[in-house]
Protein backbone atom coordinates (compact mmCIF):
# COMPACT_ATOMS: atom_id res chain seq x y z
CA UNK A 1 0.00 0.00 0.00
CA UNK A 2 1.56 3.26 -1.12
CA UNK A 3 1.91 6.04 1.42
CA UNK A 4 0.84 9.34 1.34
CA UNK A 5 3.70 11.80 1.00
CA UNK A 6 1.58 14.60 2.64
CA UNK A 7 1.23 12.15 5.61
CA UNK A 8 4.60 11.87 6.19
CA UNK A 9 5.98 15.49 5.84
CA UNK A 10 3.25 16.62 8.11
CA UNK A 11 4.41 13.05 10.66
CA UNK A 12 8.48 14.60 9.88
CA UNK A 13 7.09 18.24 10.66
CA UNK A 14 5.22 17.57 14.29
CA UNK A 15 8.71 14.65 14.51
CA UNK A 16 10.76 18.10 14.25
CA UNK A 17 8.42 20.50 16.17
CA UNK A 18 8.81 17.55 19.36
CA UNK A 19 12.55 17.52 19.24
CA UNK A 20 13.12 21.31 18.74
CA UNK A 21 10.40 21.80 22.28
CA UNK A 22 12.61 18.90 23.72
CA UNK A 23 15.76 20.62 23.10
CA UNK A 24 14.88 23.91 24.28
CA UNK A 25 13.57 22.50 27.42
CA UNK A 26 16.78 20.69 28.10
CA UNK A 27 18.91 24.27 27.80
CA UNK A 28 16.42 25.63 29.84
CA UNK A 29 16.95 22.98 32.67
CA UNK A 30 20.81 22.93 32.45
CA UNK A 31 22.49 25.51 34.13
CA UNK A 32 26.44 25.62 34.54
CA UNK A 33 27.96 26.37 38.17
CA UNK A 34 32.35 27.34 37.66
CA UNK A 35 35.00 26.94 40.10
CA UNK A 36 34.33 31.10 41.58
CA UNK A 37 30.84 30.45 41.54
CA UNK A 38 27.86 29.44 44.16
CA UNK A 39 24.31 28.98 43.05
CA UNK A 40 21.08 28.84 45.24
CA UNK A 41 18.15 27.34 43.01
CA UNK A 42 15.04 29.13 44.17
CA UNK A 43 11.30 28.00 44.02
CA UNK A 44 8.53 29.63 43.95
CA UNK A 45 10.36 32.60 46.45
CA UNK A 46 11.54 29.42 48.77
CA UNK A 47 15.61 28.29 48.59
CA UNK A 48 15.43 24.62 47.94
CA UNK A 49 18.99 23.85 47.05
CA UNK A 50 22.80 25.10 46.84
CA UNK A 51 25.62 23.95 44.36
CA UNK A 52 29.22 24.93 45.21
CA UNK A 53 28.49 26.22 48.76
CA UNK A 54 31.57 26.21 50.89
CA UNK A 55 31.89 23.11 52.98
CA UNK A 56 28.23 22.09 50.35
CA UNK A 57 28.17 18.44 49.04
CA UNK A 58 27.54 19.27 45.50
CA UNK A 59 30.62 21.02 43.62
CA UNK A 60 30.99 23.03 40.34
CA UNK A 61 30.08 21.72 37.08
CA UNK A 62 27.02 20.88 34.82
CA UNK A 63 23.36 20.70 37.07
CA UNK A 64 19.21 20.51 35.85
CA UNK A 65 16.31 22.58 37.43
CA UNK A 66 12.86 22.74 36.34
CA UNK A 67 12.78 24.95 33.80
CA UNK A 68 9.50 27.48 33.95
CA UNK A 69 9.83 26.43 37.80
CA UNK A 70 13.43 26.62 39.21
CA UNK A 71 15.18 30.42 39.11
CA UNK A 72 18.79 29.88 39.69
CA UNK A 73 20.83 32.72 41.72
CA UNK A 74 24.21 32.86 41.07
CA UNK A 75 26.72 33.97 44.14
CA UNK A 76 30.16 35.10 43.58
CA UNK A 77 32.44 33.12 46.30
CA UNK A 78 35.75 35.30 46.05
CA UNK A 79 36.12 38.16 47.74
CA UNK A 80 34.38 41.10 47.37
CA UNK A 81 35.24 44.56 47.67
CA UNK A 82 33.07 47.79 49.55
CA UNK A 83 34.00 50.91 49.23
CA UNK A 84 33.39 53.58 51.12
CA UNK A 85 33.80 57.38 49.76
CA UNK A 86 35.76 60.36 51.35
CA UNK A 87 33.92 61.13 54.62
CA UNK A 88 34.27 63.48 57.31
CA UNK A 89 34.80 62.33 60.78
CA UNK A 90 35.20 64.16 63.73
CA UNK A 91 38.64 62.57 66.29
CA UNK A 92 38.21 62.51 69.94
CA UNK A 93 40.59 66.04 69.48
CA UNK A 94 37.88 67.57 67.81
CA UNK A 95 40.07 67.59 64.28
CA UNK A 96 37.59 67.05 61.35
CA UNK A 97 39.08 64.03 59.16
CA UNK A 98 38.44 63.21 56.28
CA UNK A 99 38.44 59.28 55.70
CA UNK A 100 38.52 56.48 52.52
CA UNK A 101 38.30 53.66 53.79
CA UNK A 102 37.06 50.15 52.21
CA UNK A 103 36.25 46.30 53.64
CA UNK A 104 36.54 43.13 51.95
CA UNK A 105 33.73 40.57 52.53
CA UNK A 106 32.79 36.95 51.15
CA UNK A 107 29.27 35.41 51.18
CA UNK A 108 29.70 32.30 53.15
CA UNK A 109 25.40 31.09 53.70
CA UNK A 110 23.78 32.46 50.09
CA UNK A 111 20.74 30.67 51.27
CA UNK A 112 20.43 33.71 53.94
CA UNK A 113 22.02 36.08 51.60
CA UNK A 114 19.13 35.56 48.65
CA UNK A 115 16.39 35.65 51.58
CA UNK A 116 17.76 38.94 53.39
CA UNK A 117 19.59 40.57 50.40
CA UNK A 118 18.58 39.22 47.35
CA UNK A 119 22.19 39.73 45.81
CA UNK A 120 25.85 41.11 46.44
CA UNK A 121 24.90 44.48 45.40
CA UNK A 122 21.96 44.25 47.77
CA UNK A 123 24.97 43.21 50.71
CA UNK A 124 26.73 45.83 49.45
CA UNK A 125 23.96 47.84 50.14
CA UNK A 126 23.22 47.31 53.49
CA UNK A 127 27.06 47.22 54.76
CA UNK A 128 27.78 50.62 53.11
CA UNK A 129 25.95 52.85 55.98
CA UNK A 130 26.99 50.35 58.74
CA UNK A 131 30.73 50.43 57.42
CA UNK A 132 30.09 54.06 57.35
CA UNK A 133 28.70 54.46 61.42
CA UNK A 134 31.35 51.53 62.84
CA UNK A 135 33.91 53.92 61.42
CA UNK A 136 32.68 57.14 62.46
CA UNK A 137 31.72 56.07 66.56
CA UNK A 138 35.80 53.89 66.39
CA UNK A 139 37.52 56.84 64.93
CA UNK A 140 35.67 59.19 67.12
CA UNK A 141 37.09 57.75 70.52
CA UNK A 142 40.60 57.79 68.77
CA UNK A 143 42.87 61.27 68.31
CA UNK A 144 44.46 62.29 64.82
CA UNK A 145 47.63 61.20 66.65
CA UNK A 146 46.96 58.01 67.52
CA UNK A 147 45.82 56.97 63.94
CA UNK A 148 49.33 57.47 62.81
CA UNK A 149 50.65 54.84 64.87
CA UNK A 150 50.54 51.99 66.08
CA UNK A 151 46.93 52.17 67.52
CA UNK A 152 45.32 52.75 64.03
CA UNK A 153 45.29 48.73 63.55
CA UNK A 154 43.45 47.77 66.89
CA UNK A 155 41.01 50.51 65.85
CA UNK A 156 40.56 48.59 62.69
CA UNK A 157 40.24 45.40 64.02
CA UNK A 158 37.26 46.72 65.89
CA UNK A 159 35.75 48.14 63.00
CA UNK A 160 36.07 44.65 61.59
CA UNK A 161 34.41 42.90 64.09
CA UNK A 162 31.88 45.23 64.68
CA UNK A 163 31.18 45.19 60.92
CA UNK A 164 31.09 41.56 60.65
CA UNK A 165 28.55 40.99 63.36
CA UNK A 166 26.29 43.14 61.53
CA UNK A 167 27.48 41.38 58.29
CA UNK A 168 26.44 37.68 59.55
CA UNK A 169 22.84 38.51 59.24
CA UNK A 170 23.09 38.88 55.59
CA UNK A 171 25.20 35.71 54.70
CA UNK A 172 28.81 37.23 54.61
CA UNK A 173 31.46 37.17 56.23
CA UNK A 174 33.92 40.43 57.17
CA UNK A 175 37.23 39.60 56.36
CA UNK A 176 39.16 42.95 56.28
CA UNK A 177 38.80 46.58 56.89
CA UNK A 178 41.27 49.03 55.95
CA UNK A 179 41.81 53.01 55.43
CA UNK A 180 43.56 53.60 52.49
CA UNK A 181 43.55 57.19 53.87
CA UNK A 182 43.41 59.96 56.50
CA UNK A 183 43.93 63.51 56.16
CA UNK A 184 42.67 66.94 57.24
CA UNK A 185 39.77 68.82 55.17
CA UNK A 186 41.13 71.18 52.29
CA UNK A 187 39.53 74.15 53.72
CA UNK A 188 41.23 73.73 57.18
CA UNK A 189 44.26 72.26 55.99
CA UNK A 190 44.85 75.70 53.74
CA UNK A 191 44.35 77.43 56.96
CA UNK A 192 46.94 75.52 58.82
CA UNK A 193 49.46 75.94 56.36
CA UNK A 194 48.60 79.78 56.32
CA UNK A 195 48.72 79.68 59.91
CA UNK A 196 51.92 78.17 60.05
CA UNK A 197 53.36 79.98 57.36
CA UNK A 198 52.15 83.48 59.36
CA UNK A 199 54.13 82.03 62.59
CA UNK A 200 57.14 81.32 60.46
CA UNK A 201 57.21 84.83 58.91
CA UNK A 202 56.43 85.82 62.68
CA UNK A 203 59.24 84.46 64.01
CA UNK A 204 61.92 85.48 61.52
CA UNK A 205 60.79 88.99 61.81
CA UNK A 206 61.18 88.63 65.40
CA UNK A 207 64.63 86.91 65.16
CA UNK A 208 65.86 89.62 62.57
CA UNK A 209 64.50 92.27 64.68
CA UNK A 210 66.71 90.82 67.72
CA UNK A 211 69.71 90.65 65.33
CA UNK A 212 69.25 94.24 64.05
CA UNK A 213 69.19 95.55 67.96
CA UNK A 214 72.05 93.48 69.00
CA UNK A 215 74.38 94.79 65.98
CA UNK A 216 72.93 98.16 67.12
CA UNK A 217 74.86 97.44 70.35
CA UNK A 218 77.48 95.95 69.34
CA UNK A 219 78.39 98.58 66.46
CA UNK A 220 78.19 101.14 69.10
CA UNK A 221 80.41 99.61 71.95
CA UNK A 222 82.62 99.39 68.74
CA UNK A 223 82.53 102.85 68.00
CA UNK A 224 82.85 104.09 71.45
CA UNK A 225 85.47 101.63 71.93
CA UNK A 226 87.55 103.33 69.06
CA UNK A 227 87.00 106.70 70.71
CA UNK A 228 88.12 105.73 73.90
CA UNK A 229 91.47 104.41 72.13
CA UNK A 230 91.40 107.78 69.48
CA UNK A 231 91.28 109.33 72.57
CA UNK A 232 93.74 108.07 74.37
CA UNK A 233 96.25 107.85 71.44
CA UNK A 234 95.51 111.84 71.24
CA UNK A 235 95.97 112.58 74.99
CA UNK A 236 99.77 110.30 74.04
CA UNK A 237 100.58 111.84 71.48
CA UNK A 238 98.76 114.55 69.69
CA UNK A 239 101.05 114.42 66.47
CA UNK A 240 100.70 111.11 65.54
CA UNK A 241 97.17 111.06 66.33
CA UNK A 242 97.18 113.82 63.45
CA UNK A 243 98.75 111.99 60.92
CA UNK A 244 97.06 108.65 61.45
CA UNK A 245 93.47 110.63 60.66
CA UNK A 246 95.25 112.33 57.58
CA UNK A 247 96.08 109.16 56.05
CA UNK A 248 92.88 107.32 56.78
CA UNK A 249 91.01 110.61 55.00
CA UNK A 250 93.70 110.43 52.17
CA UNK A 251 93.08 106.49 52.01
CA UNK A 252 89.05 107.38 51.99
CA UNK A 253 89.29 110.40 49.15
CA UNK A 254 92.28 108.64 46.57
CA UNK A 255 91.22 104.94 47.15
CA UNK A 256 90.84 103.40 43.61
CA UNK A 257 88.38 101.12 44.93
CA UNK A 258 86.09 104.81 45.67
CA UNK A 259 86.20 105.53 42.06
CA UNK A 260 88.56 108.29 42.55
CA UNK A 261 91.71 106.42 40.60
CA UNK A 262 90.31 108.60 37.28
CA UNK A 263 89.48 111.63 39.07
CA UNK A 264 91.90 114.75 38.75
CA UNK A 265 91.91 116.81 42.38
CA UNK A 266 93.80 120.30 41.50
CA UNK A 267 94.98 121.47 45.03
CA UNK A 268 97.21 124.49 45.99
CA UNK A 269 100.78 123.15 47.28
CA UNK A 270 100.51 125.26 50.41
CA UNK A 271 96.79 123.86 50.79
CA UNK A 272 96.25 123.14 54.20
CA UNK A 273 94.44 119.27 53.60
CA UNK A 274 98.23 118.37 51.91
CA UNK A 275 100.36 118.90 54.86
CA UNK A 276 101.30 115.67 56.02
CA UNK A 277 102.80 115.41 52.71
CA UNK A 278 105.13 118.36 52.94
CA UNK A 279 105.92 116.67 56.36
CA UNK A 280 104.16 119.37 58.50
CA UNK A 281 102.36 118.50 61.44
Amino acid sequence: MAMNPERIWQDHKLSIIVLAVLVVILAMSIYVVPEEEQAVVVRTGEPIRTVNTVGGDSKAGLYLRAPFIDRVVRVEKRLLDLEMADEEVLSNDQQRLLVNAYARFRVTDPVRMVERAGSTDGVRSALEPILNSVLRQELGRRTFQAMLTAERGSALANVRANLDRQARQYGAEVVDVQIKRTDLPEAPLQSAFRRMESDREREARTIRAQGGRDARIIRADADAEAARIYADAFGKDAQFYDFYRAMQSYDATFAPENGNAASNFILSPDNEYLRQFRGQR
